[in-house]
């Protein structure tokens, strides 16, 4: 049945009009009215069954029938902070991360990255990747959209974020640097399922300032393995690491 993302209320037989961007989608696949579909909002959870009930030219009707308490959230609240990547990578992350249950994401704008944001730039890329989470739930199932917050660099994010805020939280850097542990043993040392902040680079990694400025923020230098994977690549493996390990 197609889903459609729709932060409006849900209030079960009462006509709403859909946003555009879901009523264009409807328009595109040619429901008619009667065809049934499902609605999910964003931080309430569950979803809805529901009816086209109008199909107009620049608008569609629907009338929500049921609600479902479905959560497909992950087990275990990992919030993403990834060095932006260039060109379409991010894009893949954002839509890659929110798939595989990123509580939240946030753009890192490290030293190394190779695309940089400011003003209007910054808000219209804001608002495309928090499209690429939103169309990523509609298609994998979530009915909870993770937030893509502003993009930031780490020495503002961690002024406005101390460790002291959340100290449950474990705070994970993935790193080359020596020393570091194995990512599953420094995510159990803190707690088993507890909340997980983890940190990842562009290309080329973060800087050995921001590592340094991390570890002294309570970040903890973590690994994947012996192989050194892709900027975009290595947050998802952790992601599915602690999510669907």
């Amino acid at each position: 049945m197609p889903r459609f993302h729709c932060p409006t209320d849900l209030a079960i037989g009462t006509e709403i009009e859909l946003p555009a961007g879901a009523a264009r989608h409807v328009q595109v696949l040619r429901l008619q009215p009667g065809d049934a579909i499902t609605l999910f909002g964003d931080s309430a959870g569950g979803e809805c069954s529901a009816n086209v009930t109008h199909m107009g030219r620049s608008s569609v009707r629907v009338q929500p029938t049921a609600y479902h308490a479905i959560e497909r959230e992950a087990p275990r609240t990992i919030h993403l902070l990834a060095g932006i990547t260039a060109n379409e990578r991010m894009d893949w992350l954002v839509e890659k991360a929110t798939e595989l249950g990123a509580a939240s994401i946030t753009p890192l704008l490290a030293e190394r990255s190779v695309l940089k944001l400011k003003g209007e730039r910054a808000d219209k890329k804001l608002a495309h990747w928090q499209a690429v989470a939103v169309a990523a739930c509609e298609q994998c199932g979530r009915n909870r959209v993770p937030p893509v917050h502003p993009a930031s660099n780490l020495a503002d994010w961690l002024a406005a974020h101390p460790a002291t805020e959340h100290p449950a939280t474990a705070r994970l850097l993935l790193s080359l640097r020596a020393g570091t542990q194995p990512l599953h043993a420094a995510a159990s040392a803190a707690l088993s399922s507890g909340p997980v902040l983890f940190l990842s680079g562009p290309e080329g990694g973060l800087s050995s300032a921001e590592e340094d400025l991390a570890l002294a923020h309570g970040f903890v230098p973590v690994t994947l393995g012996a192989r050194v994977l892709r900027a975009e690549t290595a947050p998802l493996a952790a992601l599915a690491a602690l999510t669907l390990g």
